[in-house]
C-alpha cells in the first residue's frame, strides 16, 4: 500500500503469544518503516515494551470484549468498548490486522475501527476481511502471522540470524543482576515448570530430578515461575537435594529476559518464557504435547531441543482430548522421561559452549 502511516496489529494475549507474532511485527515495521505500528493488546504489552527498541511503537489497551480480551461469556461493558472502538476510529488507521484467532469475535471487532484495509484469518462462517487467508487449527503460529503480515504487502523473508527478535535493556540486566547475582564462570540453568494448561506441565517430580543430575555437574540451578506458581516452584526446590534458586514472583518479564541473556540452558514446558528464551537464541529443551510443536516450533528452531509426548487420550478418564477437552486437569507430558530430557539438555549446554 502507499502513504502508510497508521497500522494497528490485533494481538491481545499472553507473552507466547506475542513472541509468535514477533516475526509479522518485523516484518510490517521494516516494510513501512515511517509508519507507527500500534500493538491493541493488554496491559502488560504497555509495562514490557515501554522504553524497549523494536517494531511496536505503542501499545492501546483493549478493554474486555468478550472473546477478544476477554472469555465469550464475559458481560460486555459496553461504554468502555464503546469509547475505545471511538478512539480507535479516530485514530484513522491505514492498516488494521487481525492476529487473534479464527475471527469469529474479533474480525467484527476490527471491522469497527474503520481501517482504510483490514487483513487477517477468517475461519469458516465468520465475516470476512478486505484481504483474508484460511485459520487452520494446529498450524505455524509464527507462520501463520507473517501469512497475515504478507497479506499486508510486508517483505515476509527472514531477517539475518543474527537480529534479535527481543532488544534487552540495562534496565533489564540490573534486575536480573540484583535478583540473581552475576558469578564468574558460573553456568546457570533455568528450570519452568509452569505452564497455562495443566496437561502441558512435566512434573514437578521429573523438574526436580533432571534438576539434581545437572547440578551434579556443577551448574547453577535456579526456578521460574510467576507469582501465581509460587506453590509449584517450591515443590519442584523442595523436591531437589541440590541447593536452588526460587525465583516465584521475583523478576518481571524484562528482568526475566536479562536472566535469559545469561542462562547456559532454559528447560521448559511449552509456555510463555519458553519462547521468550528462544526468541533471544538461549538453547533450551522444550517439552511439548503433540500439536503445540506445530503451533509453538520457532522459525529458526536452531536453538531448541523438543522433547515430545504423544498422549491424547486422558490417563484419567480416557477421553481423546485432541479436538475436545475432558475436565480432568492433568499431565498429558508426563510420559517424557527424565533420562529423555537429561540427554537432550546435555546436547544443548555442550552445542553453545
Amino acid at each position: 500500500m502507499d502513504d502508510v502511516r497508521k497500522i494497528v496489529v490485533l494481538r491481545p494475549g499472553a507473552v507466547g503469544d506475542f513472541v509468535f507474532a514477533l516475526p509479522a511485527l518485523h516484518a510490517l515495521k521494516q516494510t513501512y518503516p515511517e509508519a507507527e505500528l500500534v500493538l491493541a493488546g493488554k496491559a502488560w504489552h504497555r509495562t514490557f515494551l515501554q522504553g524497549r527498541p523494536g517494531p511496536v511503537d505503542r501499545v492501546v489497551e483493549v478493554p474486555p470484549v468478550p472473546g477478544v480480551a476477554a472469555p465469550p461469556d464475559t458481560a460486555p461493558d459496553t461504554d468502555a468498548i464503546g469509547r475505545f472502538v471511538d478512539a480507535m476510529r479516530a485514530e484513522r488507521f491505514d492498516l488494521a490486522l487481525q492476529m487473534h484467532g479464527g475471527g469469529r469475535y474479533s474480525n467484527p471487532f476490527l471491522l469497527r475501527f474503520g481501517a482504510r484495509l483490514t487483513v487477517g484469518a477468517c475461519a469458516l462462517g465468520v465475516p470476512l476481511l478486505d484481504r483474508w487467508i484460511a485459520y487452520r487449527e494446529p498450524g505455524q503460529r509464527r507462520l501463520a502471522l507473517l501469512e497475515i503480515a504478507g497479506l499486508a504487502g510486508a517483505d515476509v523473508r527472514l531477517p539475518p540470524a543474527a537480529q534479535a527478535e527481543i532488544a534487552l535493556t540495562a534496565a533489564d540486566r540490573d534486575e536480573a543482576a540484583a535478583i540473581v547475582p552475576v558469578r564468574p564462570g558460573e553456568r546457570l540453568v533455568l528450570l519452568q515448570p509452569g505452564a497455562t494448561d495443566p496437561r502441558r506441565r512435566w512434573p514437578a517430580r521429573a523438574f526436580a530430578a533432571l534438576g539434581d543430575r545437572l547440578a551434579r555437574d556443577g551448574v547453577c540451578v535456579a526456578i521460574n515461575g510467576s507469582a501465581d506458581e509460587a506453590a509449584l516452584v517450591h515443590d519442584v526446590a523442595t523436591r531437589m537435594r541440590a541447593p536452588a534458586i526460587d525465583l516465584a514472583g521475583r523478576l518481571s518479564l524484562g528482568g526475566l529476559c536479562g536472566l535469559l541473556e545469561r542462562t547456559a540452558l532454559l528447560v521448559s514446558n511449552d509456555t510463555g518464557p519458553l519462547h521468550l528464551g528462544l526468541a533471544l537464541g538461549v538453547p533450551s529443551v522444550g517439552i511439548f504435547w503433540l500439536t503445540n510443536l506445530i503451533e509453538g516450533m520457532p522459525l529458526r528452531p536452531s536453538a531448541l531441543h523438543a522433547a515430545l509426548a504423544v498422549r491424547t487420550r486422558c490417563p484419567v478418564c480416557d477421553k481423546d482430548n485432541l479436538h475436545t477437552r475432558c475436565p480432568h486437569d492433568v499431565s498429558f507430558v508426563a510420559d517424557v522421561s527424565v533420562d529423555e530430557v537429561d540427554a537432550l539438555a546435555r546436547v544443548a549446554i555442550d552445542r553453545y559452549q
